[in-house]
């Protein structure tokens, strides 16, 4: 199964965080599932370290050394995402989560969120506690 996840997930994931939900864990570390990180999340853990919005176990050049140790592919923004999320509804203000949300309906890839406003584009979100 493909499974794109949003940058919080990741985070929480990496970082062994008890609010990502075990079930998601387990799905996360089945070798049988390809997990999917979009580049726009590597670009707003980078912004907000710098901003000092987000601090990190590790740093970002860390982070994206777990993203390959971990088996994830790094998903990049096409021009046909560009074109998707141009037609979005403007319901959440997030650029990166829009970028997101875009890649996931363009590619018709399942995406891991705890943001429950994503379920309004429509998209296939798992999150399940």
């Amino acid at each position: 199964m493909k499974i794109l996840i949003d940058t919080q997930a990741f985070i929480w994931f990496v970082e062994n965080d008890k609010q990502l939900p075990v079930k998601i864990k387990m799905e996360l570390e089945d070798s049988g599932n390809s997990i999917i990180i979009s580049i726009a999340s590597l670009w707003e853990m980078a912004i907000k370290i710098s901003l000092d919005k987000l601090q990190l176990d590790c740093n970002i050049e860390e982070m994206i050394d777990k993203i390959y140790h971990n088996g994830f592919e790094i998903l990049p923004i096409l021009p046909t995402h560009i074109i998707k999320l141009s037609k979005l509804d403007y319901i959440h203000r997030d650029p990166f989560d829009r970028i997101i949300i875009s890649q996931s309906l363009t590619e018709d890839i399942q995406i891991v969120s705890s943001d429950r406003i994503f379920d309004e584009y429509g998209v296939r979100r798992k999150w399940n506690k």
